[in-house]
């Protein structure tokens, strides 16, 4: 996918860039509510798959906020149009692998591509880390827990790829909520995104369609 340079010259945030860029420890990560009654009690009846559907909302969330799509080489900055979507997935030997999912804003093409790419990844006897490309973003569902923080391993303080994650959805009122968590690395994301994240996928759940 294209990505396009980021002119330190112009950016808004090359300041705040170049200050977090000098932290030891520049993540941070935020946890909010998300309601999904939508995708539970409209779109599950009909046949939509719960899991894949969080995965489309939150790639939906991750392509309307622009800083969400840079990464930085060192004191370079670039945009990626489109990012692909890395999750864990259980696998059939009972450990679980890395699938990579291209992100289609149309739902029905996007579900067929994770729907398959999920079933062979579960078939898989490899982790099968990529660690050759930044354009993606790691994705973790934690159904076990109704969590009300998360955080993420990291790699070090270079490493400024988003990590998402979700939690148990639980009855809420007449409907469902969940937690989601988004993990951020400073240098390109101050809390005005993420806080434009969470609006983004809650929009998205609102809109989505069946496949």
């Amino acid at each position: 996918m294209p990505e396009h340079p980021v002119d330190l010259a112009t950016w808004p945030r090359a300041d705040q860039f170049r200050f977090f860029r000098t932290f030891d420890r520049p993540h941070y990560a935020i946890t909010a509510r998300i309601d999904v009654n939508r995708i539970i009690g409209t779109l599950k009846p009909q046949g939509v798959s719960v899991y894949r559907a969080c995965l489309y909302v939150i790639g939906a969330g991750l392509h309307r906020v622009p800083e969400l799509t840079m990464r930085f080489r060192g004191d370079q900055v670039v945009r990626h149009d489109r990012v692909n979507l890395s999750m864990t997935v259980p696998t059939d030997a009972g450990t679980f692998g890395y699938a990579y999912v291209p992100f289609d804003p149309d739902f029905r093409v996007f579900d067929a591509d994770a729907a398959r790419i999920i079933a062979e990844t579960a078939k898989s006897t490899t982790l099968n880390p990529n660690q050759s490309s930044d354009n993606v973003a790691y994705l973790s569902c934690v159904p076990w827990l109704d969590y009300s923080s998360l955080n993420n391993a990291m790699p070090g303080p270079d490493d400024c790829i988003p990590r998402v994650a979700w939690g148990k959805i639980v009855p809420k009122g007449d409907g469902w909520d969940m937690a989601m968590t988004i993990e951020v690395h400073h240098a390109l994301v101050d809390g005005q995104q993420v806080g434009d994240y969470f609006a983004a996928v809650q929009a998205a759940v609102g809109d989505l369609q069946p496949a």
